[in-house]
């Protein structure tokens, strides 16, 4: 399993006008590739007057699924520089539709490259990236006697602070990268005397901007 993959933080839409013609961005996450079709057919859907609606994705934790689409527009012109945009910005399950209303004004093989690629990292750009890094939830199962100092420690530490329940034992839910779950067990292990009960809730992925 991949511990840390960038994407995009969400659905999001951007417009620019090159020529004349209007080329209007819409890009979202797609963890399969019938998400990225559907997406695509969404959108085809809303402009069908338009005269292009190419598109491009990148999905899987290899990047197994690579897909580009010029509809209409030349060859290697549209959906490939979209795709070629979300492969050097190392993007994972992300689509990107944009839909284009031609102006009037051609703009050649090379103005069709650089417009479908610039308004494609607008589109990244109004949307935002994220990182997401491989986390363990930890549970931390202490006797009430050491839940001053624990809690303490874990307010003070690197470690996100998810919950705390109260049971027969105190229950110290806490997160941990992956890659640094052996230091953590050795970290609780000592500031509770070996006296913690430690054990692995689920692997989950918690998303960071990226600045």
């Amino acid at each position: 399993m991949r511990n840390n993959y960038q994407t995009i933080k969400g659905y999001a839409q951007s417009e620019i006008i090159i020529q004349k013609s209007r080329f209007i961005t819409y890009i979202q996450r797609a963890e399969t590739e019938d998400e990225a079709q559907d997406f695509i057919n969404s959108i085809k859907q809303k402009h069908k007057d338009a005269n292009h609606n190419c598109s491009a994705y990148i999905i899987g934790e290899h990047d197994h699924i690579q897909k580009a689409n010029d509809d209409g527009e030349p060859s290697g012109t549209a959906g490939v520089p979209m795709l070629e945009v979300l492969k050097k910005r190392a993007l994972k399950d992300t689509v990107v539709v944009v839909t284009r209303y031609f102006g009037g004004i051609k703009l050649g093989g090379g103005g069709l490259i650089r417009a479908y690629s610039k308004a494609t990292t607008e589109g990244i750009e109004a949307a935002g990236e994220v990182e997401c890094q491989l986390h363990h939830l930890m549970k931390i199962s202490i006797d009430y006697t050491w839940l001053g100092k624990v809690e303490n420690e874990i307010r003070n530490s690197v470690y996100p602070l998810k919950d705390i329940a109260y049971a027969d034992l105190v229950e110290i839910y806490v997160y941990t990268k992956a890659e640094d779950e052996l230091k953590f067990l050795e970290w609780v292990t000592e500031i509770t005397n070996g006296q913690a009960k430690i054990d692995i809730v689920e692997k989950v992925f918690l998303e960071f901007d990226v600045v």
